[in-house]
């Protein structure tokens, strides 16, 4: 009889996000690098998170667009305590509202988490954050 062996991972990992039907198109097209918002095929509605049916027509004909990636920091909060494995801290999480009118909930990381300002413009830069998690994430706009 062989005993089966696990390897653990190399760091405490952040909490893996919920994948399923309605959004894996969305996060496939992270993992390939890019921000995305899913649009209504009938009434061209916006809307993020993705989801099965649109809030407007009730139409459940989807496609995904390409995301500029800039924005403004609409809300934030800072968060010390408790601290997570996975998590630097302090750890900057924000309302961030895309170009297009969707928002967005991401961290705003490459600043001190006390100098991120409400109506600061961001830049989302998809970043692995472990060996199997890529994020889109945002930096001040330079």
């Amino acid at each position: 009889m062989s005993a089966k062996t696990e390897t653990a991972p190399s760091a405490p990992q952040r909490m893996r996000p919920v994948v399923g039907h309605d959004n894996r198109e969305w996060w496939d097209h992270i993992n390939e690098g890019q921000l995305t918002i899913q649009k209504c095929k009938e009434c061209g509605t916006l809307r993020h998170p993705p989801r099965p049916m649109c809030w407007k027509c009730q139409s459940l004909e989807a496609e995904h667009m390409p995301a500029s990636g800039k924005g403004i920091v609409y809300s934030f909060v800072v968060i010390h305590k408790p601290v997570i494995p996975g998590y630097e801290y302090p750890l900057a999480v924000a309302v961030v509202e895309l170009e297009e009118g969707t928002r967005i909930v991401s961290n705003v990381v490459g600043i001190e988490a006390g100098d991120v300002k409400i109506g600061m413009p961001v830049k989302v830069s998809i970043e692995a954050v472990d060996e199997t998690l890529t994020l889109p994430l945002f930096r001040p706009a330079s």
